[in-house]
Parts: structure tokens; C-alpha cells; sequence
């Protein structure tokens, strides 16, 4: 088990938004921009550092969302793809973190009780990432990652990330049954229909953190 206080959190952000239009990090759901649902998941598990990897927009998001002590660093070439914004991420943390978990921006219904579960995994050099398998489908995000794989970024590429990397390398990856899903938001359809869902339920309210 790696402790929260050990563990950093990456948020990647620094996407074009290109599907959805305008600036996706601050479309409004549920009285929150989209991209500090996220921040208070993190903000509600209490990791030793957290730090945001803006490109786009960067000044615009760092304007309208509510910060605690978050570290904001931008990518330089945000148009490389997810997989550059995940190398800044990493490449910006505390050498005294053991691990990190990877959190994407985009994805508003990332859930503590998910992330709590990944952190109670024992992830050693031996096997460094562990990941959620949803019950109702979808991708393996967040993704908790062992110090002693974070060369594995390297390999990534474009926007991509570390999916087929994990592919590649089956027996580094543990994987850990959780209820539900964890949908990335692409477009303002995909906004709107998570806007009338009833999955609001349980979320983190930023002002009570």
C-alpha cells in the first residue's frame, strides 16, 4: 500500500479541446467548471503535492477555477499530444514522492472511493501501476504509477498516453474491480448528457474542502 502522503497527483489539461469547441476545462457542470471536479477529488484524498499541466487556455483556466495549493506548470508543446503533458507532469514532481496517480481533466466522475482503492494496492518496483477495471466498461483511468516506472512515459505517444504502453507491458499492471464508469468528456452532447444524469450524487462540493 502506498499512503496519500507519499503519493503525488498529476492532472493532465493542457488539451486543444478541439472536439468541443471552446475551452472544455471550464465548461460548467453541476455549478462547477469541468476541471475542478477533478482538482477536488484530488483536493479530498490529501496527496503530498498536486500538480496541473495546462497548455491551452492556461491563463483563462487559471482565472475562473478555484485553486487551493495546487502547482501549475505548462506544457511548452501541448499540441504533442497527452503523452508530452504526462512527461511534464511527471518530470515536475518532488523527488521524495514514491508514487503518482494520474488524473485526466476531462473526466469530471473520477471518483475518492476509486482512487482509495488504487492507493491501497500494493505497487512495488516489482509491480508498478495499478489501474481501475470499471464494471459498467470504458478506459483505466486514473492510473497509479510506482516511481520505478515512470520511464515508461517515454514510450508514450501523441494522445495515446500510457494505454498502449500498458499493453505492452500485461505483467507491470494490477488491476483493481470498481463499481460504475468513468467517461472522458469529448463533446458538449457528452456534457449535456451527463448534466442530466443523477451520477452528482457523492461528488466532492469544492466549498466544503
Amino acid at each position: 500500500m502506498i499512503e496519500a502522503g507519499r503519493t503525488a497527483a498529476v492532472v493532465l489539461a493542457a488539451g486543444a479541446s478541439s472536439r468541443f469547441g471552446s475551452a472544455k476545462a471550464l465548461a460548467p457542470l453541476w455549478g462547477r467548471p469541468l476541471l475542478q471536479h477533478v482538482l477536488d477529488v484530488a483536493a479530498a484524498i490529501g496527496f503530498s503535492e498536486v500538480v496541473v499541466v495546462l497548455g491551452h487556455d492556461a491563463g483563462e483556466i487559471e482565472r475562473h477555477l478555484r485553486w487551493r495549493d495546487e502547482r501549475r506548470v505548462r506544457n511548452p508543446d501541448p499540441d504533442a499530444g497527452l503523452s508530452s503533458s504526462l512527461r511534464v507532469g511527471l518530470e515536475s514532481l518532488n523527488p521524495a514522492s514514491w508514487a503518482a496517480l494520474i488524473l485526466l481533466g476531462d473526466q469530471p466522475l473520477v471518483r475518492v472511493e476509486v482512487v482509495e482503492r488504487l492507493l491501497a494496492e500494493s505497487v512495488s518496483e516489482a509491480r508498478p501501476i495499478a489501474v481501475p477495471r470499471y464494471r459498467a466498461g470504458g478506459g483505466r483511468n486514473p492510473l497509479l504509477i510506482h516511481r520505478a516506472a515512470w520511464p515508461l512515459a517515454r514510450e508514450a505517444r501523441a494522445d495515446r498516453g500510457l494505454g498502449p504502453v500498458l499493453r505492452d507491458h500485461p505483467d507491470l499492471v494490477v488491476e483493481v474491480d470498481v463499481e460504475g464508469s468513468n467517461p472522458d468528456i469529448d463533446t458538449p452532447e457528452d456534457l449535456a448528457v451527463l448534466e442530466n444524469s443523477p451520477d452528482r450524487q457523492g461528488r466532492p462540493v469544492a466549498g466544503s474542502l
